[in-house]
């Protein structure tokens, strides 16, 4: 028996460090599915941006719960869900996305969740990272996953603090804090499956129509057919420094296993493909466990 498949086999403790990837980091929802399936006992998690709101959910014990949620989401619903905002420093507010999140959820504070988690963020006035491990849980994911430019720095003991993933968009450092010997790490930003150019889904992506609200977006998040929208340029950039900062903190401080998931999985606003990024996940989870003989 392989050292991996006697963890498995005595259900020691693993750390789990989930990355930034818009709504790509949907995909480690279907790979925690797939560590539990193989019977890896999570003992911590750590999470940047659209990880820390999986592994903090997850931590709450209602993953279940906000998996099946996402998945009966259509794209109107989750663009009803944005708020847009004038006169602060975002487009949209996030209050009426975290809402629709903590009816799901429940409101606990860190320090109260079933597991040690951690959500990562940045605070720029003082450029560093920021590990938020108590407080209440939609405070510190709130901020993990304020983008700049897309949402409002959330105010946590009076430090503006925004998305984890702007420096750590692995957060491997922040889970070893924990007991556990043997870290497992998502990285968000792998070779794509598809050439580059080639749109995810395999066709142009639809002119976001509807409400008022998805008409509003449109102009403002979007260019006329044929151009690129600054929502796409946006997320783009943010990928390239990601990517960049990912590959440099696994060759510096490399986990026991480190999981892939395609960096063309989906764009980074498209939450309402939950069903199909997930399934992503846990297949690529599984790949990874198998080379590794879990």
């Amino acid at each position: 028996m392989t050292a991996a498949a006697s963890a498995a086999a005595t259900g020691e403790p693993i750390a789990l460090a989930l990355g930034a990837g818009g709504a790509r980091g949907l995909a480690q929802i279907g790979v925690i599915e797939a560590l539990e399936a193989r019977g890896l006992r999570i003992a911590s998690v750590a999470g940047s941006s659209s990880g820390a709101l999986v592994g903090g959910v997850y931590a709450a014990g209602k993953l279940r719960e906000f998996r099946e949620g996402f998945e009966k989401l259509t794209r109107g619903q989750f663009l009803r869900l944005l708020d847009p905002v004038v006169g602060r420093p975002g487009m949209i507010g996030g209050e009426r996305l975290v809402d629709a999140m903590r009816e799901v959820v429940g409101d606990p504070r860190i320090e109260e969740l079933a597991l040690p988690f951690t959500a990562v963020a940045v605070d720029m006035e003082r450029q560093r990272v920021v590990w938020l491990r108590s407080g209440p849980l939609w405070e510190a994911l709130r901020a993990s996953f304020a983008i700049p430019g897309l949402f409002p720095p959330q105010v946590v003991h009076g430090r503006e603090l925004v998305d984890g993933g702007l420096l750590a968009p692995m957060p491997i450092t922040a889970t070893r804090l924990s007991d556990a010997h043997r870290l497992v790490a998502v990285d968000m930003h792998s070779r794509p499956r598809r050439p580059p150019g080639e749109p995810a889904d395999g066709v142009p992506a639809a002119p976001v129509r509807g409400s008022r609200l998805a008409r509003w977006l449109d102009r403002r998040l979007g260019n006329p057919p044929g151009e690129a929208s600054m929502i796409d340029t946006m997320s783009r950039a943010l990928d390239t420094m990601q990517a960049q900062i990912a590959r440099g903190q696994l060759a510096l401080d490399p986990p026991e296993l480190a999981i892939n998931i395609p960096r063309d999985v989906c764009q980074v606003y498209e939450f309402w493909r939950a069903k199909e990024v997930v399934e992503v996940g846990r297949e690529a989870a599984e790949k990874a466990l198998d080379t590794a003989g879990y």
